[in-house]
């Protein structure tokens, strides 16, 4: 009769390959940019950000923290207005923060305006 080593031993109780946890785990940024539909909607993401830092400035800071980027579909970007008020402000000041981002490079036409009100926390 053969005897097993500890190591033999160990490796026959161990838990079949198909059981064992996954190897090792990927950060979020990185499971994004291997997705090809996540790596899209991370990049308009990051889009909708930097278009927002741009005009940020030309905000009054009363308004700034009523408004959020929101998506970039195409050519067009829509900003979140937390209520109809801010909207209305942000509607009278889409010609020049749309010259702001053309000039900057944007290759968009056209800003829209929707009111959503931020999520409860």
């Amino acid at each position: 009769m053969s005897r097993r080593t500890p190591a033999a031993t160990a490796a026959a109780h161990a838990r079949p390959e198909s059981t064992r946890g996954p190897g090792p785990t990927l950060g979020l940024s990185e499971a994004l940019d291997r997705s090809e539909p996540l790596g899209a909607l991370l990049h308009r993401l990051r889009q909708a950000r930097a278009l927002f830092e741009t005009i940020a400035p030309l905000l009054p800071a009363s308004l700034r923290a009523d408004v959020r980027p929101g998506p970039v579909d195409g050519g067009t970007w829509t900003l979140l207005a937390a209520h109809n008020p801010a909207a209305a402000k942000l509607r009278q000041l889409l010609p020049l923060l749309l010259q702001r981002l053309q000039n900057g490079g944007w290759e968009g036409s056209a800003i829209k305006v929707r009111v959503q009100p931020p999520s409860a926390p």
